[in-house]
């Protein structure tokens, strides 16, 4: 049991013995600064179960607490606050089991427990990945990572949408205008050159459309009518019929454009177990749509049509096969959830990682699920993530006037460089180490300033913001790891010293106090789904590093004894750093 636990019982004890009532749950929050105390008892819930003074119940349970509980040592009671001090053979215990624990916080995997398969990226292939995609894949990467750590077994998917009228919109766009252009022979990224068709389709879309209301048509008209469009449309069907040549256009510019994301990927960090393909996806689910007609979940209207009518849910009616018997998204959806378990037996709930907008559509696809009867359908959540906004406004794909993903990780190491050189600290780098070094900070300024936001709020992202070695930032916290390498490559990690000796300093136990949270913080985090709780945590021990290094010497204590066990608490505080960035899929500079 950890400190909370631990008090959690012997309160429910307390006010057992003491007022003859059972308490259900007791609450605890962190003692405020000008009191004294390590952690504070909320007396005030407790009288919706039992009547009293406030003050006076608190004083009776630190009583009770002081004579019956080891580990505390003296209480005071302020209003119906009960703040309580903890020993230091607490902490210094607490310390025994962390000291040289690399994977500290982290949990392996229970045998036989379900597995988890999270989704995220799932990018068009008629683009490059941009800002958006980012902070979707950062997500999606990082919640992956703390679910890990929380002891599931864990498959990173995603759903490549391979198919449909904006991959046409491109390859007509290429067909017409490319003039054979490839990636090798243009030198562009093959998803950029993709893209850039995509881009050209809109120019030329929008020229006709201006023509034929010139002609006399309306914009409606004209929007309907315009040939490129309709000979998008035709390309859509012949690919759907198979036709040779479609498809094999389709291939070849695929391929360009996953060799292009695969390279994003890199650079950013992330990684995937499986992949599927809209493509190869986009007609499951129409034999449980046959099942589901059958046992009463779906029904027919007079077209043809079906739909699963979720009225009685608060929902709508929601349409899963057109009157021609093609399939929707959610049709799509249904099957690819069915086929993902099939192919991964062990997994036993899915986190989708996919914007706010699309709140609705798993809303109605998880009911859908679980109405078909799948009973890991309770396991489903949709990580539902607010969009990113620039100083400059909203990004659009169409226009090209979105951040290209690549070319904002490379802005993010320029920044770096300049700022490092600007504070003159590189001094013996040779240019390689430099070089990765600006990557390490120019990457984990980026991926902290988007993780340390709540998923559900919009982000307005501004690049030199983030970049700052100082504030809640991503550099400010390697900077800090760092320094701690910068201390322990000076001292002896080798010597230990029997705990037994120590006298704690405010300071230290204050890290100790820091540290002690950190596993169940992830397990904590595993259920709420937000990156964002470990970035923040991980600012606090910094924060509280920080105010131990400048009130505390560590390599000029006083003692022996002083020096060893600040210096191995140092290294503590660098591992837990360097475990919880883990899980922000954020590297720390040894040096910087």
């Amino acid at each position: 049991m950890n400190l909370q636990e631990t008090l959690s019982h012997h309160v429910k004890q307390a006010v057992s013995s003491l007022f003859n009532a059972d308490l259900l749950t007791v609450e605890f929050q962190a003692t405020r600064k000008e009191f004294a105390g390590d952690i504070t008892v909320v007396v005030f819930p407790m009288l919706r179960v039992f009547k009293g003074n406030p003050v006076q119940i608190g004083q009776q349970i630190g009583d009770y607490l002081v004579k019956h509980v080891d580990e505390v040592k003296a209480f005071n009671v302020v209003k119906g606050f009960l703040n309580i001090e903890i020993t230091d053979e607490y902490y210094l215990n607490f310390f025994k089991t962390l000291q040289d624990k690399e994977d500290y916080g982290f949990v392996n995997p229970t045998q036989g427990e379900k597995a988890v398969m999270v989704e995220y990226s799932s990018p068009n292939t008629n683009k490059p990945l941009h800002l958006g995609h980012v902070r979707n894949n950062l997500l999606g990467y990082s919640v992956a990572e703390i679910l890990k750590a929380s002891g599931k077994t864990v498959y990173k998917t995603q759903i490549i949408n391979d198919r449909g009228i904006h991959i046409c919109k491109s390859m007509l766009a290429w067909k017409h205008f490319g003039n054979g252009e490839t990636p090798k022979s243009s030198g562009l990224k093959g998803d950029k050159l993709v893209g850039k068709y995509y881009v050209k389709f809109d120019q030329e879309f929008k020229k006709e459309i201006q023509q034929l209301i010139s002609e006399g048509k309306t914009e409606e008209e004209a929007k309907k009518e315009a040939p490129i469009l309709l000979e998008a449309q035709q390309m859509l069907l012949k690919w759907e019929a198979g036709d040779v040549k479609t498809v094999e256009l389709w291939k070849t510019m695929n391929g360009w454009v996953y060799k292009g994301f695969a390279e994003t990927y890199i650079n950013l960090g992330v990684d995937f177990d499986t992949l599927y393909y809209e493509s190869e996806t986009y007609l499951l689910g129409k034999e449980f749509v046959t099942e589901g007609l059958k046992t009463g979940v779906f029904f027919k209207k007079e077209d043809g049509s079906v739909w699963c009518d979720l009225t009685a849910d608060g929902l709508d009616e929601k349409i899963v096969l057109r009157s021609d018997g093609t399939a929707v998204y959610m049709t799509q959806d249904i099957g690819t959830a069915i086929q993902r378990v099939k192919d991964f037996p062990d997994v036993g709930g899915m986190v989708y990682t996919v914007g706010n907008e699309q709140e609705y559509h798993f809303q109605v696809l998880f009911l859908i699920i679980k109405k078909l009867g799948f009973e890991w359908a309770k396991n489903l959540f949709h990580l539902s993530y607010g969009m990113v906004d620039l100083p400059s406004g909203k990004m659009k794909s169409r226009e090209g006037t979105v951040v290209d993903a690549d070319d904002l990780i490379d802005e993010m190491a320029k920044t770096a460089e300049t700022i490092s050189e600007e504070l003159g600290k590189l001094d013996g780098y040779s240019e390689v180490e430099k070089k990765e070094l600006y990557k390490i900070i120019g990457l984990g300024a980026l991926k902290y300033h988007i993780l340390k936001v709540d998923p559900k709020k919009r982000i307005l992202f501004d690049p030199k913001e983030s970049i700052d070695f100082q504030g809640n930032t991503g550099p400010f916290i390697q900077y800090t790891y760092a320094r701690i390498q910068s201390i322990l490559r000076k001292a002896d990690l080798k010597t230990k010293v029997s705990l037994e000796e120590v006298t704690l300093h405010e300071k230290e136990k204050e890290l100790l106090k820091q540290l002690e949270v950190f596993p169940e913080l992830i397990q904590n985090v595993a259920d709420q789904h937000s990156p964002a709780l470990i970035a923040n945590y991980t600012y606090d021990l910094v924060k509280e590093f920080n105010s131990f290094y400048q009130n505390v010497s560590i390599l000029g204590a006083g003692t022996t004894i002083e020096k060893t066990f600040r210096v191995q608490l140092s290294y503590a505080v660098a591992q837990t750093i360097k475990n919880a960035f883990s899980l922000l899929g954020i590297a720390v500079p040894e040096r910087m």
